[in-house]
């Protein structure tokens, strides 16, 4: 095990990593979201596409368990039980889609993405119409499939969210919540695969606490009243995240 630790330490860019999952943590503690569109740009610089969504998965159930009691108890039970239930059959399509996709179509993709979604934020686009059941379902369902496929599960439920009548307080809470949930399916699935072994799952542990550091800062800091300049900081540091990782894709890395 020292080995494999010294290893995981010596490898290229690996203090990025533990950079990004700090700061991750923190936006992900007062946002309620952001963690994959933050870490996987620059995580997908430094290791291949299953290894940076495994240590995303490990590092992500183990920062937030902390807080989601509290998650929990704040949240709408209902929603949250078939945003579940919709990811849960999309997931394995995701899934087939990420081991089949080429790692530099998977990095150019992940930071593509997050920057389109982040616009969408930015911009304003909310879904306004009724918030009925099937609509919810296939809202998970959507997210199960992004995440499966490059890791991201949790902009179409923040999309969603946005427009919902729910405050803010129990919109953070499902988000985070949902999010938990995906992460324990998706480390149930390489589990079962048996990906979930080595490298990828020791730096998942070391990056797991910086990780559970910003999360606890950022719940700190969170206060009810100002959920706008969270949600811009958030922005900012995505849109840092994603240009950095297409930079890397443009220019070869």
């Amino acid at each position: 095990m020292p080995e494999i630790v010294a290893g995981a330490l010596a490898l290229a860019g690996v203090w990025w990593l533990f950079a990004a999952a700090f700061v991750a943590g923190i936006v992900r503690g007062f946002a309620g979201f952001g963690t994959a569109m933050i870490f996987l740009p620059v995580a997908a610089q430094v290791v291949e596409p299953v290894w940076s969504i495994i240590i995303l998965l490990v590092m992500d159930v183990i920062g937030p368990l902390p807080i989601i009691p509290r998650a929990i108890r704040e949240g709408h039970p209902k929603d949250l039980a078939r945003l579940v239930a919709g990811m849960l059959v999309a997931l394995p399509v995701g899934l087939a889609v990420l081991f089949w996709v080429d790692p530099s179509v998977f990095k150019l993709a992940v930071s593509l993405l997050s920057l389109v979604l982040l616009v969408l934020l930015v911009a304003g686009v909310r879904y306004h119409g009724p918030m009925r059941p099937p609509l919810i379902y296939a809202t998970g369902g959507l997210g199960g499939f992004l995440g499966g496929a490059v890791g991201l599960p949790g902009p179409p439920v923040i999309l969603l969210y946005m427009a919902s009548p729910h405050p803010a307080t129990v919109i953070r809470a499902n988000n985070t919540t949902f999010l938990y949930f995906f992460d324990v399916a998706m480390l149930v699935v390489f589990a079962a695969l048996g990906r979930l072994l080595g490298m990828p799952l020791v730096l998942g542990l070391m990056a797991a606490l910086p990780y559970l550091a910003g999360n606890a800062v950022g719940w700190w800091i969170f206060r009810p009243g100002y959920e706008r300049l969270y949600r811009w900081v958030a922005y900012a540091i995505i849109a840092a995240s994603a240009l950095s990782g297409l930079a890397g894709v443009l220019n070869g890395g």
